[in-house]
C-alpha cells in the first residue's frame, strides 16, 4: 500500500474510500475522500485494501535526484506548461512547531504534492519568490513578468503561476497590464494547504495546467467554482476579486459571470465570453510600474487633513461612495493635489456598476477639480492600472487611459450577469 493508491479503509464499522496520501506519522492512514477532503484513520484495529494501484503515478512524471530535486521526463506528444511558483498556500505546509501555514514549497514540490498534474502536460518549474501574499510587492510583479515572458520565449504552450490569494487579484491585474502575451496564463492557488482537512490545492493546480493548455490567450484566474470538487471557474484578471476569507469558492468575477470553467473530472475547458485567441499576440513585455501610487476609501465624516499624506505622490485612487463621490469638504484638498501634480482616479466602492460623476453636483465638483473617472474598474485593479499607466504614458494620455479598457478592466456595458 503506497501514496497514490485507491484505498478502501475500516475501522470502528465507519468505512473510507479515496487516494492514500503521505502521512506525517506511521500511526495513521491520511486518505483523501473523493469529496475534496482529507481524513486521518487510526492505523490500530483498521482494515485497509487496496482498490487501485498508483492512481496517480508520480514516478512516471518524475525521479528524484540524488540531492532531492525532481527532473521531469519530456513527452514529445505534450504540451509545456512552466509552473512558477510565488509562494502563497498551494506551495504551504503547516509548520506543527506554531500551527501556522508557511510559504516553503518550491515548484517542483508542487509536482511532488499534486500528482495528479501527471501526463497532462510537460513541466518546467522555477520560483520568482517564497512568500506568503501579504508580503507582495512591485517589485516582485516586476520580476514575475520577467520571468513569463522569459518562460514563454523559452517555448512554453502555457504558464501556470501559483500565488497566494490574498493578493492575487493585484498580481493577476499588474500581468495583464505588463505582458502582451500569446499564450494562456493562469493564476491559481488554495484557500487551504495540502495537509488540511478539504484542501483545494490538487484540483486548482489541475484545472490551471488545463487551462494553460486552451486557446484563451489572456492572464487568467482559476479557482474553484463551487465549495465541491466539480469545477473551477476561469476569472480575467483585471475583474475577479477574493470575496470569500475562506470559502474554496472565493473568487468571483465582479458585474459579470466568469469568461469560462474547466470541468474537473474531465479536464474539458469552455468560455461563455469572448478572450484573444492563442497566437494572436505578438510576444512582450512592458513592466515599469510607478509605485508612488496609493488607494483611499471614503468614510463618511472623513477629516480632509487625511489627504495630507497624499501631497508628492504620483497618483491616488478614491474608493468612493455610489457614483463616486466624497465629502464636499474634501473636494478642494483634492483639487490642490490634482494642481500639484498628483493623478487621482475615482472608483467606487459598490461591487457592481461604474462611476458617474455628471449626476450631482458633487461629482461635477469632483470632475471640475480635475478627477478622473475610473468607469467601472475595480479599485484594487485602477491603482495596479494606475501603476502602468503613469510609468507607460504621459500627459492628456493618462486621463484617456484610465477611461478606457486596456485589458478588459472596463466592461462596455454594466449589466450585472452579462
Amino acid at each position: 500500500m503506497n501514496p497514490g493508491d485507491r484505498v478502501r479503509v475500516e475501522r470502528g464499522g465507519t468505512v473510507y474510500e479515496g487516494v492514500l496520501l503521505p502521512s506525517t506519522t506511521p500511526e495513521e492512514f491520511v486518505v483523501k475522500l473523493d469529496g475534496g477532503y482529507n481524513v486521518g484513520v487510526a492505523r490500530d484495529d483498521a482494515d485497509a485494501d487496496v482498490l487501485e494501484s498508483d492512481v496517480y503515478d508520480v514516478e512516471s512524471a518524475q525521479d528524484a535526484d540524488d540531492d532531492g530535486t525532481s527532473a521531469i521526463e519530456f513527452d514529445d506528444d505534450l504540451p509545456t506548461v512552466a509552473l512558477i511558483s510565488t509562494g502563497g498556500t498551494i506551495a504551504s505546509t503547516v509548520d506543527y512547531r506554531t500551527g501556522a501555514v508557511t510559504a516553503q514549497f518550491d515548484a517542483e514540490d508542487v509536482l511532488r504534492a499534486v500528482p495528479d498534474l501527471a501526463g497532462r502536460a510537460n513541466y518546467r518549474g522555477r520560483v520568482v519568490a517564497n512568500i506568503l501574499s501579504e508580503n507582495m510587492r512591485p517589485a516582485i510583479w516586476q520580476d514575475l513578468a520577467h520571468a513569463i515572458h522569459e518562460e514563454i520565449e523559452a517555448g512554453a504552450d502555457g504558464v501556470v503561476v501559483m500565488h497566494g490569494t490574498d493578493t492575487m487579484q493585484y498580481s493577476a491585474s499588474a500581468m495583464s497590464f505588463a505582458l502582451d502575451t500569446p499564450v494562456p496564463v493562469v493564476f491559481t492557488g488554495s484557500q487551504r494547504s495540502a495537509d488540511r482537512p478539504s484542501s483545494d490545492n490538487v484540483m486548482n493546480a489541475v484545472c490551471a495546467v488545463e487551462a494553460a493548455k486552451s486557446d484563451a490567450a489572456e492572464v487568467m484566474v482559476c479557482m474553484h467554482a463551487t465549495s465541491s470538487d466539480d469545477v473551477c471557474a476561469l476569472h480575467r484578471g483585471t475583474r475577479v476579486r477574493k470575496n470569500h476569507t475562506s470559502r474554496r469558492d472565493a473568487f468571483e468575477t465582479v458585474g459579470a459571470e466568469p469568461m469560462g470553467k474547466v470541468d474537473y473530472a474531465t479536464g474539458e475547458v469552455s468560455f461563455r465570453r469572448e478572450y484573444a485567441e492563442r497566437g494572436e499576440a505578438d510576444l512582450a513585455v512592458h513592466p515599469d510600474l510607478e509605485t508612488e501610487v496609493e488607494l483611499l476609501k471614503f468614510v463618511p465624516g472623513m477629516d480632509p487633513a487625511v489627504l495630507d499624506v497624499y501631497e508628492g505622490k504620483a497618483g491616488l485612487v478614491v474608493e468612493g461612495t455610489g457614483l463616486g463621490h466624497v465629502n464636499t469638504d474634501l473636494i478642494p484638498r483634492l483639487a490642490e493635489l490634482v494642481e500639484d501634480g498628483t493623478t487621482v482616479v475615482m472608483t467606487s466602492q459598490c461591487l457592481e456598476g461604474r462611476v458617474c460623476d455628471r449626476v450631482y453636483d458633487t461629482g461635477r465638483d469632483l470632475l471640475e477639480a480635475g478627477v478622473i473617472e475610473g468607469e467601472d474598474t475595480l479599485p484594487e485593479t485602477a491603482v495596479v492600472k494606475l501603476m502602468w499607466v503613469l510609468a507607460n504614458l504621459e500627459g492628456a494620455s493618462i486621463e484617456d487611459a484610465m477611461g478606457r479598457s486596456l485589458a478588459g478592466e472596463i466592461q462596455a456595458r454594466s449589466t450585472p450577469w452579462l
